[in-house]
C-alpha cells in the first residue's frame, strides 16, 4: 500500500522550482507569439516532463544504484546503434527512427543524464583522496567520459560532445584532482589545438569558426543583433518586434530565442532572465558545495555547469561573441528532448536531498515517500 508522508516537503528544493517557473511561463508566450501551434506542443512537453519529474523523484534511486552502470551502457549501445542503424539529416547521422510511429530519437540527449549519474555513483563509491585523484582514477573516470564524447563528435555533433566533455570534466576539477595531472592537460591542449583544428574538425566546424573571427558576422548573428539593438531598455510591442514578426530573425523559437526576448521585452526583460540563471547556478552551486554527500555534491555542481555552459554559449552565440552552434537556452528555447532532460536532472537532484536522511521503506515493508 502507497503512504506519502508530508514531511518530505521540509527536505524539498522549493527554490530551483520556483526559479524554473518564469522561464517556462516566459518562453511559451515568446513561442506561441510566433507559432502558436509549436506553444501548443511545448505545452505538451511541459506536461510530459512534469508526469516525469514525479515518476523519478518518486523511484528509489538510492536503493537502485545498481542500475546506474546498466543505465550508462544502455545510453552508450544507443550511440553505437546511431553509428550502423543511425538516421542522417543535413550530413550529419544523429537519430535512430522509431519503429511504427514515424518519428526518432537523439541518443546523444540521453546520454547527459546518463553521464552524469555514472560519475556521481563512481565518486560516491571511490571519494577523492585530500590531494585529489591520482592519475589511475583520473584515467578511469576520464574513460567514462571520453567514450560518449568520441561516439557523439563522430556523428558529427561536435557541440553536444565538448557540453559533455566540459560538464564531465568540470565535476571531477570541482571534486578533486591532482593539479599536476591538470596542468599536463593544458600544456597538452595548447599544443596540439593547431593540429586538431587542421585533421579532426569537418569543413563546416572549420567554416563557423572562421565566421566568428571574420569581422563581418554571419546573417543570423546579423539579425540577431539588429532584433537585440531595437528592444532597447523595455522593448517593443508585438507588431513593432519586425525582426520576428516578419520572419528576419531565423530559428526565433529556439537557438535564437534570446535575441527575441529582448526585442520583445527590451533590456530589462533579457536582465531578468540572466537575473534568474544566474541566481539558480548559484543555488546550485551551493547546494553542492555544502553538502558532504557525494551523489548530491555531483548531481548539483553538474546541474550548475551545465546551465552556466548551455546559457553562456547561446547567449554570447545571438551577440556575436561565439560561433552559431545549436545550443539551446536552457528551459527556455523550444524543444522537448533538452527540457526532458533538464527536468529528469532536478527530479534526481530533488530526490537525493529530500529522501537524503530516510529509507524509503519502512520496517513493515511497505513503500512510505518519507
Amino acid at each position: 500500500m502507497w503512504r506519502f508522508d508530508k514531511s518530505i516537503l521540509a527536505q524539498f528544493d522549493f527554490f530551483s522550482i520556483i526559479l524554473i517557473i518564469p522561464l517556462v511561463i516566459t518562453s511559451n508566450w515568446l513561442i506561441g507569439e510566433v507559432v502558436p501551434a509549436l506553444a501548443q506542443k511545448q505545452s505538451t512537453y511541459v506536461g510530459i516532463a512534469f508526469l516525469t519529474f514525479i515518476f523519478v523523484f518518486l523511484l528509489p534511486i538510492r536503493r537502485m544504484s545498481w542500475l546506474i552502470p546498466l543505465i550508462y551502457w544502455a545510453n552508450v549501445a544507443l550511440l553505437l546503434a546511431v553509428e550502423f542503424f543511425g538516421h542522417s539529416r543535413l550530413g550529419a547521422q544523429r537519430w535512430i527512427d522509431i519503429p511504427f510511429i514515424n518519428a526518432t530519437v537523439q541518443p546523444s540527449e540521453f546520454v547527459k543524464p546518463a553521464l552524469i549519474l555514472m560519475l556521481a555513483y563512481l565518486i560516491h563509491k571511490n571519494p577523492p583522496p585530500q590531494n585529489g585523484y591520482g592519475v589511475k582514477d583520473f584515467f578511469k573516470l576520464s574513460f567514462y567520459i571520453l567514450l560518449p564524447f568520441v561516439l557523439i563528435a563522430k556523428e558529427p555533433d561536435l557541440g553536444t560532445a565538448l557540453v559533455l566533455l566540459l560538464i564531465g570534466y568540470g565535476v571531477l576539477f570541482f571534486i578533486g584532482v591532482y593539479w599536476k595531472i591538470w596542468a599536463t592537460i593544458l600544456t597538452a591542449i595548447l599544443l596540439l589545438s593547431p593540429i586538431g583544428y587542421k585533421f579532426l574538425l569537418h569543413d563546416y566546424q572549420k567554416t563557423r569558426i572562421l565566421d566568428f573571427l571574420s569581422e563581418k558576422p554571419s546573417y543570423h548573428v546579423q539579425q540577431s543583433i539588429i532584433a537585440i539593438g531595437s528592444g532597447g531598455l523595455t522593448g517593443n510591442t508585438k507588431e513593432e518586434a519586425t525582426q520576428t514578426q516578419m520572419r528576419f530573425l531565423p530559428i526565433a523559437t529556439s537557438d535564437f530565442i534570446f535575441a527575441f526576448l529582448v526585442e520583445r521585452t527590451g533590456f530589462l526583460g533579457a536582465l531578468a532572465i540572466i537575473l534568474i540563471y544566474v541566481i539558480l547556478i548559484l543555488h546550485l552551486f551551493s547546494l553542492s558545495i555544502f553538502n558532504k554527500d557525494y551523489y548530491i555534491k555531483v548531481i548539483t555542481v553538474a546541474i550548475s555547469f551545465m546551465i552556466f555552459i548551455y546559457t553562456g554559449v547561446n547567449i554570447s552565440m545571438t551577440i556575436g561573441y561565439a560561433p552559431v552552434v545549436g545550443v539551446p537556452l536552457p528551459m527556455f528555447s523550444y524543444g522537448g528532448s533538452s527540457f526532458i532532460n533538464f527536468i529528469i536532472l532536478f527530479a534526481i537532484m530533488q530526490n537525493l536531498i529530500a529522501f537524503r536522511y530516510k529509507d524509503m521503506y519502512d520496517v513493515r515493508g511497505t513503500k512510505s515517500f518519507l
